[in-house]
């Protein structure tokens, strides 16, 4: 195993190597769009090549949070959002700025995209060695998504090689010359015999149940209505099925939801949950969440929105497209508005394909009355709605415990009673602009950045003193609002 690079080497090789890609694009509005969303697609294949290597370290948070370039946002990842992201990765989507890097190609005779594909082997392989070694799956992942790129390329008739990086060399070996299966720490040197017991005792990864994702759900802290309503809607789904099973007539139904609430009160999740959900019970063959909002479907020029309201729709076949603030997507005092565009594409995609696509539509209560009804199409699809109300000052609390406990941090009594009352108050003097668990992560993310600041002033800090998060952490002022 070779010793792993430092984050901050790994920024600059990336940046280095991205931005020497984009100087190199001949085509002005290919070059715009691969600097707004190459960082953003290669944190993603990131969180792709960890996901095939499965295992999750603080090294691997550091790592993505030294993907970008420069001029672009800086990622500030906390390990629970990554390990969240790495969980659910939905699989290679090719990128839209390699579709137009493509086209510029065809017009402009050139071969640039086929040269990115190799410029994006070597960057994940920079990615799946944050543990100094590339595993044979991730080396795997690394190929199928190099594939991915060339046959797109091949298929719209790009010349150009395929890239001459050899994945396979890259591949750690034990001393037997096989190699590693993953990126989980094991022995240097094993035996073909060993090799064959680890197998037996790791079997393959079977999905959840419907059980467990039930109990998931149930885990989930407040929302008793929300948890009472999707649970009736698996009962009709379930009795459903029996009776087409039985042979007896089976009215229409739609499963497209409108999700109301303000934010932070727990809508993606639960969005997430249904998905793996209806897949569970047969409904969607794949069960994966795609999240969007206005500007994940809506371009600024004539006929792109379809386009990009289509690989929207075709991403998220066999699982459910959740659209954020949807209400966005109806502008009322602009009839021109490319939002209109998108909601005629998303009608459509619903209609062609209602046996393996949900849509899930979402934002605060009042605005998405008037989405809904701003459309006839959007009133006869979506008719089952999900109230979302604000956490209570004590949920906001469990809350905060438990991001805590999954962070690795710990609250004595004292704090604890503390931040309760703190949390009571905030939800006591909450306005439009309240957050709900978006205002937890926030006083968490305070709370770990002084604790920081705290424990590094101390000469020889014990593991209680890098776990402890005290009332100062907290900084709770006026009166106990944190």
């Amino acid at each position: 195993m070779s010793q792993p690079m430092t984050p901050a080497a790994v920024h600059k090789q990336y940046d280095e190597a991205m931005t020497a890609f984009r100087r190199q694009i001949a085509d002005p509005a290919a070059r715009v769009a691969f600097g707004r969303e190459a960082d953003a697609f290669m944190r993603q294949c990131a969180c792709g090549v960890w996901h095939a290597d499965q295992g999750m370290t603080p090294r691997h948070v550091e790592y993505y949070n030294a993907v970008y370039s420069k001029g672009n946002p800086v990622p500030t990842a906390l390990y629970w959002e990554l390990a969240s992201a790495v969980e659910g990765y939905p699989g290679f989507v090719l990128p839209g700025f390699f579709r137009r890097l493509v086209q510029a190609d065809l017009e402009g005779g050139r071969t640039q995209s086929s040269r990115f594909v190799d410029t994006f082997t070597l960057m994940l392989l920079l990615f799946a060695a944050v543990d100094g070694k590339v595993s044979e799956a991730e080396a795997g992942f690394v190929n199928a998504c190099a594939d991915s790129l060339s046959a797109y390329c091949g298929r719209a008739g790009v010349g150009g090689d395929r890239p001459g990086v050899d994945v396979s060399e890259f591949v750690a070996r034990r001393t037997d010359g096989s190699p590693v299966k993953t990126g989980r720490p094991e022995d240097e040197a094993v035996s073909p015999a060993g090799e064959a017991e680890r197998k037996e005792e790791a079997p393959a990864e079977k999905e959840p149940s419907l059980d467990e994702l039930l109990a998931e759900l149930d885990g989930l802290c407040g929302l008793e209505k929300v948890k009472e309503d999707v649970k009736g809607l698996i009962n009709l789904v379930k009795v459903r099925k029996l009776r087409q099973e039985a042979g007896l007539p089976v009215p229409p139904m739609s499963l497209h939801l409108v999700f109301m609430g303000n934010p932070g009160t727990g809508k993606t999740t639960v969005a997430r949950l249904l998905a793996r959900i209806y897949h569970a019970v047969g409904v969607l063959s794949k069960g994966q969440l795609v999240e969007v909002d206005r500007s994940g479907l809506v371009a600024g020029f004539v006929g792109q929105t379809a386009l990009k309201t289509q690989e929207a729709v075709d991403k998220a076949l066999g699982g459910v497209l959740f659209i954020d603030e949807a209400y966005a997507l109806a502008n009322q005092d602009n009839p021109n508005d490319f939002g209109r565009e998108a909601i005629e594409v998303l009608l459509k995609g619903m209609e062609d394909h209602r046996e393996d696509l949900i849509v899930i539509v979402a934002g605060y209560t009042e605005p998405m009355g008037d989405f809904i009804r701003a459309n006839p199409g959007l009133e006869s699809r979506f008719n089952k709605y999900f109230y979302f109300e604000d956490y209570d000052g004590g949920q906001l609390a469990e809350i905060f415990r438990s991001v805590c406990k999954k962070n690795g941090y710990a609250l004595d009594g004292e704090t604890d009673r503390a931040a309760a009352e703190a949390f009571q108050v905030m939800y006591d003097r909450r306005d439009e602009n309240f957050g709900n668990a978006r205002d937890v992560r926030n006083v968490f993310e305070a709370a770990v950045a002084r604790q920081a600041n705290r424990v590094a002033a101390m000469e020889s800090p014990k593991m209680e003193d890098l776990m402890a998060l005290t009332i100062a952490d907290l900084d709770l002022e006026d009166g106990g609002e944190a």
